[in-house]
C-alpha cells in the first residue's frame, strides 16, 4: 500500500520548506490536523488569548526575522477575530500567511458551523486570498500564497482550508509538495540603471541633500547600504518607522528632531520605503523647490499624492549602493563642502533638544510623560527591541527614543493599530531570544489585548512592559476637548483607574506601581533583573499631551 498524507501534516510540511519555525493561533476543531502536522515537522505551536494576537504575532514574527510569519485560526469568528492583526501587516508591508478553517466541502452552502465567506472578507487586505479545493493541493497552494507574500512590496496572504480538506489522507505521491528554495525566485530588484545615474548626478550637485529612510529600509535590510550611502556621501539622514536604528544615536549623520527644517530648506530629497501618506503630510511638508526623488518596492506607491522628480523601483539597498558607486566619482568635494549644511541641522537640533530637556528631567507628579519617555530612552541597550503600542504615549516616545541598533523599533505602521503591544513582544521574543524587549503601551491600548500577557508567562517569555498610565484614551480626549469644549472633553475616552502592576502579579509575572519619577529608572531595573513578564504601571499627567497630538497631525 502506498503511503498517505492529510491535509494538515500537508500545511505543516509547506511551513517547514518556507522555514516557519512557530505558529500562533487559537485552538480550534477546524484546525487540529495542522496541529498534529506542525508537531511531527517540529514547528513550536504557540497558542493565545485571542485570534488578534495570532495575527499580530505573526506580523511581528516576519518584520524581526524576515522571515514570513504565520498564523492559524478557526472558521467564523476565529478568522473575523483575525482581520485587524491581517490589516494592520497590509498596511506596514509585513509578509504573513494567516490560515482559516473552514466548513467542509461536503456541507457547503448548507449553514456549517462557524460557516462564512472568508475569502470575500479578506480579499482586500491581502496580496492573495484563496480556498484550497482538495487535499493534493494543499502544499502547492500554501506555497503559492507565500510566494505572493513577495510580490512587490511584501504584505499578507490568507488561505481558507475546509475540515474534509485538511482531515482526509491523499496517497503521498499525488500530493504536490513544492521543494525549499525552488519555488520562489529572488525578489531584488535593483533599479532602472538609467534612474540610478541620473540620481548620482543630482547627489554630485546637491548642496543640501537630505534623505529619509523608511521601513523598506529594514524590510530589504539595506541598514549597511544605507549607512554607507549617507557616510560616503555626507547627506544627513532622518529616519521612521522600521527605519529607526539604522543610523545608531550619536552618529554624525544621525538626525532627528530637525526633520521640518531639513525637509524645508533642502535642494535634494531622498524618500527611501515609505509613502506619502498621513505621516509625510501626503508629501505637503517637503519643500515646493526641492528635487524629490523617491525609491520604494512598490512601483503603486511611487509619485502617489505628490509629484516627484525622480522615481526608482525596487530593492533599497541595492538601488543605494549602486547610486553611492555611481555619485562616488563624479562628486569631487561636493561632501566636503556639506560640512556647513550638516552644521547648521545640527545647529537646529540641538536647540531642539535643549528647549525640552527641562521637560525631559521634569520632577513633576503626576508624572511628565517626557520623563517617562527619557527614562526610557536612558536605559536602552544595543540589545534591547523597543516597541510603542499606544496613541498619546507612543507619539511622546517617537521623539525621544532613540534605538541603539538597526531593526529594534516596532510600531504598528499606518494602520495605527492599538493593542499590537503584546504580541510584538510575544513574537520579538520567542524569535530573539537573545534580545531584551521593552514594549511601552498606554493603558487604553494594553486593555485591547492584555490578557496574553499570561502566554507571555507559560511560554516564559520575558520583556518590560512599561504603561503610561493616564486612565484616558488621551489622544481623541484631546480632538474632543478642542473641538467641543470642556465640559464635553470625556465623552467616550475615559477609563478606570486601573493598577495594572497588580494585574501583571495576578498572571505570574513581576509588576509595580510607579507614581514618583525618581522611581521610574530603580523599577526598570527590577524589572530587567527580575527575568518574568512585567508590567510598570507608571501614572502620567493626563492632562500633558503630546505635541503631535496638540497640532493632530495625524488627521492633516
Amino acid at each position: 500500500m502506498s503511503e498517505t498524507i492529510s491535509g494538515g501534516h500537508l500545511v505543516a510540511k509547506a511551513l517547514k520548506a518556507e522555514g516557519v519555525e512557530v505558529i500562533y493561533t487559537l485552538c480550534g476543531g477546524h484546525i487540529i490536523d495542522i496541529y498534529d502536522g506542525c508537531v511531527d515537522e517540529g514547528i513550536e505551536v504557540i497558542d493565545v488569548r485571542h485570534e488578534q494576537v495570532a495575527a499580530h504575532a505573526a506580523d511581528g514574527y516576519a518584520r524581526i526575522t524576515g522571515k514570513p510569519g504565520c498564523a492559524v485560526v478557526t472558521a467564523g469568528p476565529g478568522t473575523t477575530d483575525a482581520v485587524t492583526g491581517v490589516a494592520n501587516a497590509f498596511r506596514a508591508e509585513s509578509p504573513m500567511l494567516l490560515i482559516g478553517g473552514q466548513g467542509a466541502l461536503s456541507q457547503h452552502k448548507m449553514g456549517s458551523l462557524q460557516d462564512l465567506p472568508h475569502v470575500d472578507m479578506m480579499a482586500p487586505i491581502t496580496k492573495f486570498a484563496a480556498t484550497v479545493p482538495g487535499t493534493e493541493r494543499v502544499a502547492d497552494i500554501v506555497s503559492m500564497a507565500f510566494r505572493e507574500c513577495y510580490h512587490g512590496a511584501p504584505g499578507p496572504s490568507f488561505l481558507e482550508i475546509p475540515r474534509d480538506v485538511l482531515d482526509a489522507k491523499v496517497p503521498l505521491e499525488k500530493a504536490r509538495i513544492p521543494e525549499a528554495g525552488r519555488y520562489r525566485a529572488s525578489t531584488r530588484q535593483a533599479g532602472d540603471p538609467e534612474a540610478i545615474e541620473r540620481l548620482a548626478d543630482l547627489l554630485a550637485h546637491a548642496e543640501k541633500p537630505a534623505i529619509l529612510l523608511g521601513s523598506q529600509v529594514w524590510t530589504c535590510r539595506a541598514t549597511d547600504a544605507a549607512t554607507d550611502f549617507v557616510r560616503s556621501l555626507n547627506v544627513p539622514a532622518y529616519m521612521n518607522g522600521s527605519g529607526r536604528g539604522t543610523l545608531a544615536p550619536g552618529d554624525p549623520h544621525h538626525f532627528q528632531l530637525s526633520r521640518r527644517y531639513a525637509f524645508t530648506e533642502a535642494d535634494l530629497i531622498i524618500i527611501v520605503g515609505t509613502p506619502f501618506d498621513f505621516r509625510m503630510g501626503y508629501g505637503k511638508r517637503l519643500s515646493p523647490t526641492a528635487t524629490v526623488v523617491q525609491i520604494d518596492l512598490d512601483y503603486r506607491t511611487v509619485g502617489k499624492n505628490r509629484d516627484i522628480d525622480l522615481g526608482i523601483v525596487g530593492d533599497a539597498g541595492l538601488i543605494l549602493s549602486a547610486a553611492a558607486q555611481a555619485a562616488s566619482g563624479r562628486i569631487g568635494d561636493a561632501a566636503a563642502k556639506r560640512k556647513a549644511w550638516l552644521e547648521e541641522l545640527r545647529t537646529v537640533e540641538t536647540q531642539a533638544y535643549e528647549k525640552r530637556l527641562p521637560r525631559q528631567h521634569s520632577d513633576a507628579r503626576p508624572i511628565d510623560p517626557y520623563r517617562l519617555v527619557h527614562e526610557i530612552n536612558e536605559f536602552l541597550t544595543e540589545d534591547t527591541i523597543y516597541i510603542g503600542d499606544g496613541g498619546d504615549i507612543v507619539t511622546f516616545s517617537g521623539q525621544v527614543v532613540q534605538p541603539k541598533s538597526p531593526g529594534h523599533w516596532m510600531d504598528p505602521g499606518p494602520l495605527g493599530t492599538l493593542g499590537v503591544g503584546t504580541a510584538f513582544a510575544m513574537a520579538a521574543k520567542q524569535a530573539r531570544r537573545d534580545k531584551e524587549v521593552l514594549c511601552l503601551f498606554g493603558d487604553g491600548a494594553f486593555s485591547l489585548t492584555g490578557w496574553d500577557f499570561e502566554t507571555m508567562v507559560r511560554f516564559d517569555l520575558p520583556f518590560i512592559g512599561v504603561i503610561g498610565n493616564n486612565s484616558s484614551m488621551n489622544q481623541i480626549r484631546y480632538g474632543q476637548a478642542a473641538k467641543y469644549g470642556e465640559d464635553r472633553a470625556r465623552v467616550g475616552n475615559t477609563l478606570g483607574d486601573i493598577r495594572y502592576g497588580e494585574f501583571a502579579k495576578l498572571l505570574g509575572g513581576h509588576g509595580e506601581e510607579v507614581r514618583d519619577p525618581s522611581e521610574i529608572r530603580p523599577a526598570l531595573e527590577r524589572a530587567r533583573e527580575s527575568g518574568k513578564p512585567s508590567l510598570i504601571n507608571v501614572w502620567v499627567d493626563p492632562d500633558v499631551y503630546a505635541p503631535g497630538t496638540m497640532n493632530q497631525t495625524m488627521y492633516k
